[in-house]
Order: structure tokens, then sequence, then C-alpha cells
């Protein structure tokens, strides 16, 4: 090989340190570089770190480096940073002689990773120099810890006002971090508040920073607003017709996810792995079984596309829903690949629907197997099925051992957006300071509604008490107290949007229809599954969710 020069080197070398597993190549060539420079020795650190599991041989090399720039103190940093030793990391930093963007961003990125938004907020307002990977990252960690509780989604957007304002231009990165987070938090007003930031900045045409938008719109329960974006949005690529097909289909428009996939393919638009996760999600909600199998099929021999866990999440959730749940359990022992918690999970919500013990009982002894740190969930759907079923001997047992296993269960919760606050309830709410008013117009609608031919459904009061204080526990589930507070809140005219963290009971779904009748309100309501549009009486689920 005929190198002459150090720089000729440097570019050899640089090819062996993109590659993992060609640690010995690079080493044996490093050791033939006559004079290495500064970039000799940074791109060998780059070289180790990038094929080391820890950081131990690369903390060495760089302390015995003879000379030393900017960037290979920067390097190790990034090489703490992705080992989350934020610690290591720190000292690193402040022994660096001389810091640049790249190192504070280095830093604040790590903190935000690591959950540490305090150190990240601490390190954000003392840099001289803020790159815009700095302000996205801290936009990206106000909206990823932002939650109902605190103000920090709110945060987030002030930062990105505050970016534009200093003439720092968002990139589409800074966009969709604040759009997750709304989309998280169900914040319909914030979301809209970036849109009017994006509207009137450069990225008002660009694809990758609108794309997001439809998405928040869609899981903020806003799809008019959607469907007039993805109009309005001149080159469409693959990410955003996969968002507004996956809205549809979310919001249990099958037939029009449908009819906008054959659209999608009209103007020679690509399908992909995640349009056809939207696809079985769409025939899914809309109970079109025998499509959802073609579109399996075809998504395999007319496209060539692999199936993936989540096609097969949906697949399984898509016979379960049916009522096919020996097919279900046929299809997951038939996959190519070892199953996922998701895919068992899937079985036994649909065992639950359909009161079979059995396959619950097999889908419950799976996901203990695999996934036993995060069995609350398992345990209480098994709980709920045992009680549904009356056999309360078993639902002591499953508590017990719930209780010997230290397995606390996740609290169902309800939220709903009323101006730019976000107020959250909890089945018995005590603490909201409007509780006396939701719960006076809670008893009025019960009254109504039982005149109205309601009956609840106690099936759903999951404690082996008496019928009246079933009821009781019923008629103050957290949808309903949302809903109330909605009711009293929100303008008429104004749909009444609400958000559970869990899947909405049978009789809060009953419920809910004669409430949009009595009240003539239309009612929009998230859960874990998908959107359920109430109005006049009817639930665009058709009651099959």
């Amino acid at each position: 090989m005929n190198v002459k020069t150090t720089v000729n080197w440097n570019s050899v070398l640089a090819g062996f340190a993109k590659q993992r597993g060609k640690l010995k190549d690079a080493q044996e060539l490093f050791d033939k570089i006559p004079q290495p420079d500064v970039v000799s020795y940074n791109i060998m650190l780059s070289c180790i770190l990038l094929n080391s599991d820890d950081v131990v041989a690369a903390f060495d090399f760089f302390q015995r480096l003879p000379i030393k720039d900017t960037a290979s103190w920067n390097t190790m940093i990034s090489g703490f940073v992705q080992k989350k030793n934020m610690a290591k990391a720190r000292d690193l930093f402040l022994a660096m002689p001389e810091k640049n963007s790249v190192s504070w961003s280095a830093m604040i990125s790590g903190y935000i990773e690591c959950g540490q938004l305090d150190k990240a907020v601490e390190l954000f307002k003392v840099a001289p120099v803020k790159s815009v990977v700095a302000w996205t990252a801290m936009i990206s960690g106000y909206m990823k810890f932002g939650y109902v509780e605190n103000s920090w989604a709110e945060d987030g957007l002030k930062l990105l006002r505050m970016m534009i304002g200093l003439g720092i231009r968002p990139n589409a990165s800074s966009l969709s971090s604040v759009l997750l987070g709304c989309s998280h938090l169900s914040s319909l007003q914030l979301g809209k508040q970036v849109h009017q930031l994006v509207f009137k900045s450069p990225l008002c045409k660009d694809t990758t920073a609108l794309t997001p938008l439809i998405s928040m719109y869609c899981k903020c329960g806003d799809l008019e607003d959607a469907c007039k974006l993805f109009l309005e949005i001149q080159r469409k690529d693959v990410v955003t017709w996969n968002a507004m097909i996956s809205g549809y289909a979310q919001h249990g428009k099958g037939e029009k996810a449908l009819r906008l996939f054959d659209k999608m393919k009209d103007e020679g638009m690509k399908p992909d792995s995640i349009t056809f996760v939207a696809l079985l999600l769409a025939c899914n909600h809309a109970g079109l079984v025998d499509l959802g199998i073609q579109y399996f099929d075809s998504m395999v021999n007319d496209y060539g596309i692999a199936a993936k866990p989540d096609h097969y999440t949906c697949m399984v959730d898509l016979l379960g829903r049916a009522g096919k749940l020996v097919e279900a359990v046929d299809l997951i022992k038939k996959m190519p690949f070892k199953p996922q918690p998701a895919i068992f999970g899937t079985l036994l919500s649909a065992c639950r629907v359909h009161k079979r013990l059995d396959l619950a009982e097999f889908a419950a002894m799976n996901l203990f197997n695999l996934n036993p740190a995060n069995a609350a969930g398992c345990y209480v759907q098994l709980a709920n099925i045992y009680a549904a079923m009356k056999k309360w001997d078993d639902v002591a047992r499953i508590r017990l051992s719930m209780k010997e296993n230290n397995v606390v269960k996740m609290p169902g919760y309800s939220w709903i957006e009323v101006g730019t606050v976000v107020h959250e309830f909890r089945s018995g709410d005590r603490v909201h300071p409007e509780l006396v008013s939701i719960h006076e117009k809670l008893k009025e609608l019960e009254k109504r509604m039982k005149l109205a031919g309601y009956v609840p459904d106690l099936e759903f009061a999951l404690h082996a008490v008496g019928e009246e204080v079933k009821e009781q526990l019923l008629l103050f589930h957290s949808e309903k107290l949302a809903i109330a507070f909605g009711l009293i809140k929100v303008p008429l005219g104004t749909p009444i949007r609400v958000f559970k963290n869990l899947r909405v009971c049978g009789d809060c779904h009953r419920a809910t229809k004669y409430i949009s009748a009595i009240e003539k309100r239309e009612i929009i309501v998230r859960d874990t599954t998908r959107f359920h549009h109430f109005k006049d009486g009817t639930c665009s689920c058709g009651d099959y969710w």
C-alpha cells in the first residue's frame, strides 16, 4: 500500500472505524502510521468505542493520548453518554479545557436520555452556546417527561417559541418532539399552537414537519382537521399516507382507511410495513376479518414485506375480537419467531370479552413466563375474567398472589382538556376542586338515563359487594367523572374529548351512549384500543371493540 502522508493513512483508517468487527484491522493499520496526528488518535478512539461493550478500553486509550483536541474530549464524553454513565461524562466535561456546542449538546442529550431532566435544564441554562441539537434535546425532554399533573409540556412549547424568537430555525425534529408530547398528553390546544408556529415558519411546506401534525390531530381526537391538513400537503410521502390511514383506523373509519390505501396505490406510492399495520388495524376495528387476512397474505406474497410482531399482534387481535380464539392461538403457534408479550396480552383481552377461561389461563401463563417483571396487567385481566364469571375464590387467589409478589395494579384514570388546562380523574376521585358539582351532574344523569332505559351492568363492578354499592362504584368511574366535568365546562357545539389510560369498560360505554342522546352532545373517548365517537345514542364502533 503506497500511503505517503498521515492524511492518507487517516482516510483508510476512517473506513475501518465505521464498521463493527474491524477493531483488529484498525489497530494494525494505526500501528503502521509513522507520525499519527490528533485526527488519527480520534479515529482510533471512535473505533474502540464502536467495538466495545464498555468504555474502559476507550477511556484507557484516551488517557494515554499524547495530544488531545476538542474532538477527542467530545468523542470520549459521547462514549460515556451512550453507555448512560453520566457521572463519568460529567467528570470529563468539567475537566475539559475548552468546550464547544457539541460538548454542551452531548451532556444535555445524555441527561435527557437518562431521565435527569432537572440536570439537563441546569446545564442548558448556563450553556454559552446552544446549538439546534441542544434546543431540540431540551424540547424533547420537556415533552417526553410532560404528563397530566405537571406543566413540562407547556414549558417545551415555550422553549420552542423562545428558540424561534431568537432567530434559531427549528428543524422537523424539534417540532416532532413537541407534537409527540402533545399527542401523549392529548393536548389539542398545545398542538394547534404548534401548528400556528409551523404555518408562520419556512417549514410550512415541509412534508416532514407537517406529517407529525396529522398524527397529532388524529391522536388528539380531531380527525376533521387531520383530514384538512392531509389534503393541503402537496408532496405526500409514505409516512404522510400512513399517518392518515392510521388515523382513520384508530377512529373506526375502516372503509375510509381502505379507500385511502387504494388511492395511495393509484398515485404510485408503494406501501411499507407500517402501512399494513394501519390496514390490519382498520380491518380489526371494522370487524373485516376475511379482508384483514387477505391484506396480511398480500403483504407477504405481493409486496415481499416480511410479517413482524406488530402484524401478528394485529392479526391475533383481529381474530380474537371476532371470537375466533382457536384460530388466533393457531396463528401464534405458527409464528416464525418467539411471541412477544404483546401477543399474549392481546389474546388475554379477547378471552375476557368472550369469556374463554381456558385460553385466558393459557395466555396468562405465557405472559408470566415472558415478562414476570411487568405482570401487573396480566394479573388484573385474569382477576377481571374470574370476577366476571363470579369465581370470587379465584379472584382472591390472584389478588393474594399480587400481594405476595409485590405487584401493583396500574390505576385507571381519565383526563380532559378544558381551555389549556388538563384535568385528570381517577375512579372514586375525592380531590378535584369541583367534585361536588361533578357528582351532582352524574346523579342527575343517572336518573335521566334510567328513565330512558339504562340499566347499570354490574358485571363491570368487579367486587364482591351488594348491588347498591356496585352501582355507586360504576357511577364514579373515571371516564364518567371526566364526561360530567366536560358537560359542565365545555361550550355547547364543541365535542367533549375524554382520554383514558385503560380500555373503557362496557358499562361506561353503554352509559356514554345514553348521555350523548340525553345531553345532545358529541362525546369522543379514546382508550388504549381506539377512539369511540358517541352521538345521538350510538357509538362509531358499533359496539365492536
